[in-house]
Parts: C-alpha cells; structure tokens; sequence
C-alpha cells in the first residue's frame, strides 16, 4: 500500500467551488411562466386566449372606469361631469350613487342613529368565530381578533356611538383578546351566548327575553343530565319538552315581569326595517350555524338501520331538494299563516331563516352522507372492537373523518345559501342585488342607473364567498394528516 496521502496528492481539489446560479429556464419568474402557462402547445394556446380576452375586455371598459365620477348628488348631474371634463359622447361610471346610498346597501332601512348597533354585533360575531374557526393557530386568533377590534371601534366612533356601547364594546374585546391568549376554551363561552346576544342588539328590545330563554334552555339541559342515567332516550326527550315548553308558555310572561320590576330595554327595531346586507348577513349567518348540525343529523338518520328514522329522512331530504328556494320562501310568506292560530305573529325573518335552514340541510345532508360513505368499512369496525356505543363512536371516530372529507361540499354548499339570500326579495324583503338597488333608483335622482349597483353588490359577495372559499383551504391543509 502506498503511504501518500490524498492531502498530498497535486490533483486532490482542498476546497469547494462556489455555487452556480441555476439555469435560467429554471428558476424564478422564467420557470413559473414555463410551468403554468407555457408548459404545452395546449397551454400555450389557451393562455394566448386568455390574455386576448382580458386585453379585449380592459380595452372595452377602461375608459368607463377612468371616467368615473364619486362626487354627484344625481344621475343627471354625473353625465354633466363627465361631458365637461373628457368631452360630449364620453361615457364613464357613476359610484356617487353608492357614496351617496352606500348606508342603505349596507343597513337598509334600519335607523341611522342606530347604525353602530349591527357593526358592534358583526364585530362581536367574529369574536366568537375566532376560537371555533382558528383555535389551533393563536397568530391568526390575534390577529382577526386586533383588526376587528380596531375596525369596530373605529366604525362605532365614526358613527357617534354613546359613551357607554363603546366602553361596553372595548372591555368585550379587551377580555376576548386576553382569553384568547391564554384560556381560548373560556372564550367559547362567549360563542355559545353570542346568538342571544347578537339577536338583541340587532333588534333591541328588553334584554330579559334573551336570559329567559338562556333560563330555558339551561333548565332543559339539568333535566336530560339528571335523566340521562336513567335512559339516554327519555333524557333527550325529557330535556327537549321542558325546553320547549318554557318557551312557548313562560319565558315570554317571565321576561315582561322581570322587565317591569327592572327595565332592561333598548330601542326595538322592526323586521321590515331590515335590508341590504345586514339582511343577507344576519340570515346567511343564522343559516350556516344552524343546518350544519341539522344536515348531520339528517345524513345520520338516512344511514341509519331503523326502517322509520330512514324513511322519514328520505322523504324529508327528497322533498326538499325536489322544490325551489323560492317556493319554500313563498310558503314562510304567505302560506305559513293560515296554519298559525289567529292573531299568531311570527317574525317574516325568522320565517325566512327556518326555511333557508330546511332547504341549506337537506343538501349538507347528502354532502355530509357523501363524506360517511367514502370511510372504509375497518373504521366502523374499529369502533365496535373498541367497545364504542354508536353515539361515541361517531362523535369520535366516524364523523370527524366524514367531516373532513367533505369540506369541500360543505363550504360550497355555504357559499351558495348565503348567494341564495338575494331571494328574499319575492317575500317583500329589501336584499342588496335587487331590492335596495330598485328603491334607490326610484327615486328620480338615480333613475337610470344600472351597472354601478350590481357591480357594488357582487364585489362585496365575491370578497365574502372568496373568503369562505380560502378559510376551507386553509382548513384543509390544517387537517390534513398522509404520511410525509
């Protein structure tokens, strides 16, 4: 062997050369062109396509957009504008219509002097979804959590909020961000009262209803906890009876004595003074909150091996699915009544939201039976092998995986309740698509107006639909669990 080392070896390299930049086909913006739109002939052609059509379409409405005008007090007085400055025959847009009515897109007919009222619940809406919508990630916790309590004060001061709903509102935050930084599970507490107290401050009244029913309600669930020993089955129907009937014949008559011995009332709001979007929110939130757990139980009741439970449900989901939005919303108008006793005033907006709730179900029910079904028989059996009743198991084990899986639908199936809200305008409601943008051009200063309402309208929907859309990708990726 021969006793020369390699470190003595002239042609042994003693140091690194330094690194190459890569190829310029693969890296940076060059790579990226050639992977996505170049990457062939097919591709090519549709991307030049493409950009044809934009170029066409921009070429087509630029000068519409860069003639606009946002300070007029008339349809009339915005083509004077426009003639004057890029001369006679120039077209352009006129969005001083939306400067001018942008509160009755947004609050409808509700009372101005009221307006910080719906943007303190919106703002505490998102309080509540924080800990159930990001409760793995406190960096996003915090921050929906600073920037809705920075917009909402902000908003409640430019609408000369009183003193006292503005302490109220920034000691609600302050405690929000406090617990969401470090007892995030406390703060669901808040989640679960949010819907009483989100119903109070949109339509006012005394304060008294909402802790009835909070009374009811908890009255309910002692008497399913001190059954539910006895027999899981008599517990459930046990806690809903006594729910029931506390609501239907004493939470109304409680709340009216405790509000004469202590007044605990502010301004009350009428239904029909709702509109815009704080219409098409209000019932699009209520919808999304309530047939979620109304399409599990459903898609669980179809799979289920009792002859009656499935029947019913199929007949149920089939029905539904089988007749139009607007029809059902016609029936929660008009038909509804006449099954009612006499004198029986049921809220038009509660009306709508049961049947927007009934019809968002049944299709979340075959979203969610879709999910169920694309398990592998082994998951069911592990269950059963670990000794799992049927309700732990699916609350452990089947469930979480159906819902995950179908995400995807079931944010679609979001997506387009909360499109679908536009329709309350055949029952005499006033949504933002149609009925605000007829009312405005009613009147004679905006008569003509067209294209700047919907085009308003169907930006705001796109930024709200778009974030449900990414909250879903987001979650998807959360959730995701392959082997890596």
């Amino acid at each position: 062997m021969s006793d020369i080392h390699a470190q003595d070896v002239a042609f042994v390299r003693d140091s690194m050369i330094p690194e190459s930049p890569p190829p310029q086909r693969q890296a940076g913006v060059v790579k990226w062109l050639r992977e996505n739109l170049f990457s062939g002939p097919v591709n090519t052609v549709l991307t030049i396509l493409g950009l044809l059509i934009i170029w066409y379409l921009v070429s087509h409405f630029w000068d519409w957009f860069a003639h606009s005008v946002w300070n007029a007090e008339s349809l009339a007085q915005c083509r004077e504008i426009i003639a004057a400055t890029w001369g006679e025959g120039a077209r352009g847009a006129c969005w001083a219509v939306i400067r001018e009515r942008w509160h009755q897109y947004m609050f409808g007919f509700y009372p101005p002097a009221l307006y910080f009222r719906p943007v303190m619940a919106f703002g505490f809406l998102m309080v509540a979804l924080a800990p159930v919508l990001f409760s793995e990630s406190l960096r996003i916790r915090r921050y929906v959590l600073i920037v809705t309590a920075i917009a909402t004060l902000a908003l409640m001061l430019l609408l000369k909020a009183p003193a006292g709903w503005l302490a109220f509102a920034t000691a609600v935050f302050a405690a929000a961000l406090w617990l969401a930084e470090r007892q995030v599970a406390r703060l669901l507490v808040f989640s679960a009262l949010y819907p009483l107290l989100g119903v109070w401050l949109l339509w006012g009244g005394s304060l008294w209803g909402p802790i009835m029913v909070l009374g009811a309600i908890g009255l309910g669930w002692l008497a399913w906890r001190l059954l539910v020993g006895l027999s899981p089955l008599v517990a459930m129907i046990a806690g809903v009876a006594v729910t029931v009937g506390l609501l239907m014949f004493l939470v109304g008559p409680a709340a009216d004595d405790a509000e004469s011995l202590l007044s605990l009332s502010i301004i009350p709001v009428a239904s029909d003074q709702f509109g815009g979007f704080l219409l098409s929110i209000t019932i699009g939130v209520a919808g999304i909150a309530l047939s979620l757990p109304l399409g599990i139980i459903l898609a669980l009741a179809r799979r289920s091996d009792m002859f009656l439970v499935h029947t019913l449900a199929v007949v149920f989901i089939e029905f539904i699915r089988g007749v139009p939005l607007i029809s059902l919303l016609f029936v929660a108008s008009l038909l509804l009544n006449y099954f009612l006793p006499p004198g029986t005033n049921f809220d038009i907006i509660l009306r709508v939201i049961i049947m927007v709730t009934l019809f968002a179900a049944a299709y979340m029910a075959e979203v969610i039976r879709g999910g169920l079904a694309a398990l592998p028989r082994g998951q069911y059996e592990a269950a059963d092998a670990l000794g799992l009743d049927y309700w732990k198991a699916q609350r452990l084990i089947i469930l979480p995986q159906a819902l995950k899986i179908s995400i995807p639908g079931i944010v679609s199936t979001f997506i387009g309740m909360f499109k679908d809200t536009t329709l309350v305008v055949f029952v005499g409601l006033f949504d933002p698509l149609k009925g605000i943008s007829d009312f405005v051009r009613a009147n004679f200063a905006w008569k003509g107006i067209y294209w700047e309402p919907f085009i308003f309208v169907g930006a705001i929907f796109f930024i709200i639909c778009f974030s449900m859309s990414r909250y879903s990708m987001y979650l998807e990726r959360r959730l995701r669990r392959e082997h890596r």
